[in-house]
């Protein structure tokens, strides 16, 4: 392998296990030592406090009033309806936002407000509150803008809204300014000098929050009306889209809402959800999950965002309409088959770019070629391939500002790091892990060499390879039904919550690897230890063949389990999430 990086491998460090604790636990919980074994890893050592995180309850969520800003944004929203002033949802066109927006339209749509909603136009709006936006809806007679997953970081703009005597309500998750945005009510998990069991809400989160504690107050009790609970069932739904669409920690709340919005994605969800199920081809599928979500749908839902208008997508989200729900979702597939090729060739000529700055310790590219509604997606398959921060910058004829995406690194924040290159960009926003910005085109060489100068502090010259966390070492012949089913306890997996990722050595690839799916990117395979034999598919590495199959098909992979599902039957299936060549694995 000429260079560790360029080819995307990984130093794998396999846990330490207390054999003592792990008997404990599992003799405690009455469940298998692997499975006790992959809880202690979660630090999670106490019986009462793994019960609660297996069961995963759905009074584990905390009340809606207790979220910073609800009972006043609640108080303000019911004047606004009953006076029956025009209300307008002001969303955002990833999944969150899409998912927020229809959270918060179908509720007030219950309660007969006189609302609408606004996505912003990925090209032509750009993120967030738009002054010309809230001019033409302040001139089309709306009196009251609620964001949803956007705002609390638009000052400027919350001013403009002030002097058109629009009233605003802001509801958002993302990092906040230095000075709040004047507003009727702020609705944040995080808001200074309050104190929020749990800070990692997504934007649809707190918009369920919000739509929840709406119900109760049209009810005038905790309990609600059957129309307002189905909502509320949907709406956990919709807030499981959008939490593990935004890469949020699975953590808490999260979990409870992406645990029991998977139960209603299974049983009943919405017309809409349905018809682009069908479409994916999860309609069927009899164990719907997270990575169902993350792999399949939210790429869809998004499509529209990045291509078009995410507006058809809070229709998909919220119509009554069979036939509508079948054209809309006919669409975003569309739209997301086109995505896909310019995803793919946007990254191989990124991964081309990236080839003359490998001594940097962050990348920083930018095209005309590069649609800007792609170069998230793309930067985070590099950031995944490189092991450092990437930046992207799209420059779009007659635009005067580029385009910028950016991913990073644990331990990296790129709020921070744009921060300190403020001096170089038009604007910028974002977390720690992802951020958007607006550079110059003039301005991107001097912002290049700024940004990757803090990267260098930070992280020093030379990035290390991806650490990867292997949570055990196991044979293939233990990777059976009742393992799995003991498991799916832990799902959902995501951030903070990763899905387990084992170690299997001395394996020998039967046959030849096949490269397979669209533009034969991944690789397929079977694999054989000890006489047992297992289907194994490696998503995104069919560019490392040849090192796959450098020592005669010996190798050792880290994966994680799967049920692959055909026809009604179900077998486990190993995804290779990197492999080491020979038949020993090199630990760090």
């Amino acid at each position: 392998m000429d260079d560790p990086l360029r080819n995307g491998a990984k130093v794998w460090h396999l846990l330490p296990h207390d054999p003592s604790a792990i008997e404990r636990l599992a003799r405690s919980l009455k469940v298998s030592p692997i499975l006790a074994q992959l809880l202690l890893n979660r630090n999670i050592a106490e019986p009462p406090d793994a019960d609660r995180f297996l069961a995963c309850p759905l009074n584990g969520m905390h009340e809606p009033e207790l979220l910073p800003g609800v009972t006043t944004a609640v108080e303000r929203i019911f004047a606004a309806i009953q006076e029956q002033k025009k209300i307008c949802v002001y969303g955002d066109y990833d999944v969150d936002g899409v998912t927020a927006t229809a959270i918060l339209l179908t509720c007030l749509t219950l309660l007969k407000a006189n609302v609408d909603f606004h996505v912003p136009h990925r090209l032509e709006d750009g993120y967030g509150l738009n002054n010309e936006t809230l001019q033409k809806l302040s001139s089309n007679g709306v009196n009251v803008v609620i964001t949803v997953d956007c705002g609390i970081a638009s000052v400027e703009e919350a001013e403009e809204a002030h002097r058109l005597g629009l009233e605003l309500i802001v509801t958002d998750h993302h990092e906040m300014k230095a000075t709040l945005p004047r507003a009727s009510a702020l609705v944040h998990p995080r808001l200074p000098g309050t104190s929020y069991p749990f800070g990692g809400l997504s934007g649809a989160g707190v918009a369920f929050k919000l739509a929840w504690a709406l119900c109760k107050k049209a009810c005038g009790s905790p309990k609600v009306t059957p129309e307002l609970r189905e909502f509320l069932l949907d709406g956990i739904l919709l807030a499981a889209l959008g939490t593990v669409a935004d890469v949020v920690p699975l953590l808490e709340e999260n979990r409870v809402f992406v645990r029991h919005g998977l139960a209603r994605m299974r049983s009943k969800p919405m017309m809409g959800l349905l018809a682009l199920m069908k479409c994916a081809k999860l309609d069927t599928k009899l164990n719907v999950g997270a990575v169902d979500i993350g792999y399949a749908i939210a790429p869809r839902i998004n499509a529209a965002g990045r291509l078009g208008t995410a507006r058809l997508a809070v229709e998909l989200l919220t119509t009554r309409n069979q036939q509508r729900a079948d054209i809309l979702a006919d669409y975003l597939e569309r739209q997301n088959q086109e995505r896909q090729l310019m995803e793919r060739r946007i990254l191989q000529e990124a991964r081309d770019q990236a080839a003359q700055y490998l001594q940097s310790s962050a990348f920083v590219l930018a095209s005309s070629e590069w649609h800007p509604g792609l170069i998230g997606i793309v930067a985070s398959r590099l950031v995944d391939q490189y092991a450092r921060p990437v930046l992207m910058i799209s420059l779009r004829e007659g635009q005067p500002h580029g385009q910028g995406s950016g991913r990073s690194i644990p331990g990296f924040s790129l709020h921070e790091a744009l921060q300190a290159c403020t001096a170089d960009l038009v604007g910028h926003g974002g977390h720690a892990i992802a951020a958007g910005f607006r550079i110059l085109p003039e301005a991107i060489d001097a912002f290049r060499e700024n940004f990757c100068s803090v990267a260098a502090r930070q992280l020093g010259s030379n990035p290390q390879p991806h650490r990867l966390t292997l949570d055990a070492e196991i044979p293939l012949s233990a990777l059976t039904s009742g393992l799995m089913q003991a498991m799916d306890q832990l799902e959902p997996y995501g951030s903070g919550n990763p899905a387990p990722l084992l170690l299997a050595d001395r394996l020998q690839i039967i046959g030849e690897p096949r490269k397979v799916g669209g533009g034969e990117r991944h690789l397929s395979f079977k694999v054989r230890q000890n006489g047992k034999e297992l289907r194994a598919i490696a998503f995104g590495l069919a560019y490392r063949c040849d090192e796959l199959m450098s020592q005669a098909g010996q190798c050792c992979l880290a994966f994680v389990p799967r049920w692959n599902e055909w026809q009604g039957y179900k077998t486990v299936d190993i995804e290779v999430k990197d492999f080491q060549a020979g038949p020993e694995a090199k630990l760090q």
